[in-house]
C-alpha cells in the first residue's frame, strides 16, 4: 500500500504513486460509458434504499464520469455474466468486486487497482489495551488462530505464523462466534468481512484489528480495478487518470468514508 491518510478515525487507503503524473488522454465527451455492475456485494456494490445501483465501486465509477465529463448508465447483471457481456459489447466497463489476475489481464484492459481486500488479524478488545506492546509476530507466538480452510488466509498463516495453533473452520461466521466467546485468541481472515462484523451488531463491540494490513499479492491478489475489453486502451487510460485525480481532490477518500465507516485498513 502506497500510504493513508487518517480521517475521522478510518484508515483511508492510498493506491497511487504521488510521484507519477498521468495525462488526460483524448477521448470523446459525446462518448457515453455503459458500466455493467452487480447488486450483491455490500459496500462495494448493492441495492440503495429505492434499488437504484450504488456502492463504493459504483459510486466511485460515477465519480470518475463526472470528473472526464462524461455521460454515463449503470446496468446491473449478475456476477458470473459481467464478463461476458462485457465480452459481447453488452457494456464498456465492469465496475465490480473482480479480482485482478494474470489471466483477466491476459483477456481485458484493467486500471490500475482503486482498491485491495487486506488480510487482517481480530482479537478481543480485553487483549488490545493502553498498555500492550505495539504488535510484532513474536505476540503471536503460542496463540491459537482461527482461520478458514482452504483460503489463501490459511496458506499465508502456515507460512509465516509458524508458532500459533491454527484453528480451521469451514465458515468465517464460525471462526468470528469462536473468537468472541473465547474460544480462540485471533482468527485471520478478509478484512473487509472482518471489518463489517466488528463494525456491527453481531459482534457487539467485542473485537478489534491487530497488525496488517496483509496485502501480500502473492497470497491476496493485485486488488481490484475497472475492467473493460482490450482495445478500449484510451478508455482505460481515461479511467486511470480519472482515479488518480479523485485521489488528489479528496473525492475517493470521501467516498470510502461513506462506505466504510469502519475500514479493513
Amino acid at each position: 500500500m502506497g500510504g493513508a491518510a487518517q480521517a475521522q478515525t478510518v484508515m483511508v487507503p492510498n493506491f497511487w504513486d504521488p510521484k507519477a503524473q498521468l495525462e488526460r488522454p483524448e477521448i470523446p465527451t459525446t462518448r457515453s460509458i455503459r458500466f455493467l455492475v452487480d447488486d450483491d456485494f455490500p459496500p462495494m456494490h448493492f441495492p440503495g434504499l429505492d434499488g437504484t445501483p450504488t456502492g463504493f465501486s459504483v459510486e466511485l465509477a460515477r465519480a470518475a464520469c463526472e470528473r472526464l465529463g462524461l455521460t454515463c448508465t449503470v446496468q446491473v447483471r449478475r456476477f458470473d455474466t459481467l464478463l461476458g457481456a462485457l465480452a459481447e459489447k453488452q457494456g464498456d466497463v465492469v465496475a465490480a468486486a473482480i479480482p485482478v489476475t494474470t489471466d483477466l489481464r491476459r483477456r481485458f484492459a484493467v486500471t490500475a487497482p482503486y482498491f485491495k481486500i487486506p488480510a487482517r488479524l481480530a482479537t478481543k478488545v480485553d487483549q488490545t489495551t493502553k498498555d500492550m506492546p505495539a504488535f510484532s509476530p513474536k505476540v503471536l507466538q503460542g496463540k491459537t488462530i482461527g482461520i478458514v480452510e482452504g483460503t489463501a488466509h490459511e496458506a499465508f498463516a502456515k507460512a509465516f505464523m509458524p508458532n500459533s495453533t491454527l484453528k480451521p473452520f469451514t465458515e468465517l461466521t464460525a471462526a468470528e462466534a469462536e473468537l468472541k466467546a473465547g474460544g480462540v485468541d485471533y482468527v485471520f481472515a478478509d478484512g473487509l468481512s472482518l471489518a463489517l462484523w466488528i463494525g456491527g451488531e453481531d459482534a457487539n463491540g467485542c473485537c478489534v484489528f491487530a497488525g496488517g494490513p496483509y496485502l501480500e499479492s502473492r497470497f491476496f491478489g493485485e486488488g481490484i480495478g475497472f475492467v473493460m475489453r482490450s482495445e478500449d486502451e484510451a478508455l482505460r487510460r481515461a479511467l486511470d487518470y480519472a482515479l488518480q485525480q479523485l485521489w488528489k481532490e479528496g473525492k475517493y477518500a470521501e467516498l470510502y468514508l461513506r462506505f466504510f465507516p469502519f475500514s479493513p485498513f
